[in-house]
């Protein structure tokens, strides 16, 4: 019998996705599960945005260019100025997914064995966009008890070889939901620029920043030839399904590199492209009102988490996801025993085990990450039933 791949026996499941059975076992018992497992918003997507595809009149469904249709390009152009990231539509290829954007990154910047520095704990499918690239991601631990800062400049420099190519950062940070700031992103400029290093900045939460403001990786000034801007609609527009990202960078080589990746997967979805171009028409108070519910949920859910004994949670600044420390042996069984084995009331929470977010072996075992996409009232329902659970499992610690 034929035998898989090494890539598909490295490649990790998802901490996200993999209790989906479980959940959905649940479910048939005629138990509610509440959602806190993944940044998918209970927000519903803006009509304007569902109206142009709607609406959308043409005869044939084409291949867009491969660097995404130009016009929606040059509006995306008119969305990065209200940052001040000055690019052109030529600087910006758009992708299927930001998940797209990290690969083409990963593929068009490294080769084979190179060597990526990301804070650890990070994004989980960063790991599994490795192993397709052929590349090695190397860790350096931020903490919960800083609320996973930024690690000193020094932890950056030790992990540095001959191999390092690139750091990487999500800001806002999924999963932490840590904001950096600017004199963060100016030590990562530093470090950059010494060791001649690409930045990868994934910037999906751009917009929902609570306890400060969003310094962006291209307003970082001499870093031109460095930086590279992962984005997606997703998060922003709570527009998962699109599935439209954008690959930006004023590096003309990498552009170019890149653009041959494009062009062997031929084009990003059509209909999405349509509806990225109406988001970015919306009213310049559509944030308000988002921005606002998420920091409201991100309130409640933080409260609701300290007030649990035994629990820690540090108060994200942007994102709308948080990393909780339990009183409790190891969060994978956890995280499996609240679907399989627990109810409060007909309830239970879905989460995802922290072990997933980090590389290095044994950290997070007593750490989930909540994603507060939920209304309020689901939230408290969903911490009652949390505290509830902690009471109840047989692995909890003293902590």
């Amino acid at each position: 019998m034929p035998t898989i791949s090494q890539r598909g026996v490295q490649m990790p499941s998802s901490p996200i996705r993999k209790l989906v059975p479980f959940a959905e076992a649940a479910k048939k018992k005629g138990i509610k599960v509440y959602h806190l497992n993944i940044g998918q918003p209970d927000i519903e997507t803006p009509k304007p945005i569902l109206d142009a595809v709607r609406h959308s009149d043409f005869k044939i469904l084409e291949y867009s260019h491969s660097a995404g249709n130009e016009s929606y390009r040059k509006k995306l152009v008119t969305y990065y100025n209200r940052f001040n990231i000055d690019v052109n539509h030529n600087q910006i290829i758009v992708t299927t997914g930001g998940s797209e954007a990290i690969i083409f990154a990963f593929m068009a910047c490294l080769d084979p064995g190179d060597e990526i520095i990301v804070p650890e704990p990070f994004y989980a499918n960063y790991n599994g966009f490795a192993v397709e690239a052929e590349v090695k991601i190397k860790t350096i631990t931020s903490s919960i008890e800083t609320g996973f800062a930024l690690p000193a400049m020094t932890d950056f420099e030790k992990a540095i070889t001959p191999r390092t190519k690139a750091i990487m950062i999500c800001n806002p940070n999924n999963p932490t939901g840590y904001l950096y700031s600017q004199e963060e992103m100016e030590v990562l400029k530093q470090l950059c620029l010494k060791y001649n290093l690409f930045l990868f900045s994934d910037e999906a939460y751009r917009e929902f920043c609570y306890s400060g403001s969003h310094f962006s990786a291209m307003n970082l000034e001499g870093m031109e030839e460095n930086v590279i801007l992962m984005d997606t609609i997703s998060k922003r527009y709570s527009a998962c399904g699109g599935r439209i990202g954008a690959f930006v960078t004023k590096n003309q080589s990498v552009l170019d590199a890149a653009m041959k990746l494009a062009q062997a997967r031929l084009s990003p979805p059509s209909f999405a492209q349509i509806a990225g171009e109406a988001a970015v028409d919306l009213p310049a108070d559509y944030f308000d009102g988002i921005k606002a519910e998420y920091q409201n949920r991100r309130d409640v859910l933080i409260a609701a988490l300290n007030a649990i004994p035994g629990v820690f949670c540090p108060n994200p600044g942007g994102a709308f996801y948080a990393m909780a420390r339990l009183p409790i042996d190891d969060s994978d069984k956890f995280c499996q025993w609240i679907l399989e084995s627990f109810s409060y009331e007909g309830q239970t929470v879905m989460m995802s085990p922290a072990t997933g977010f980090y590389a290095t072996p044994g950290l997070g075992k007593d750490e989930v990450r909540l994603a507060y996409v939920l209304n309020t009232d689901a939230i408290r329902h969903a911490m009652v039933c949390l505290e509830k659970a902690l009471e109840a499992y047989p692995g909890r610690t003293s902590k």
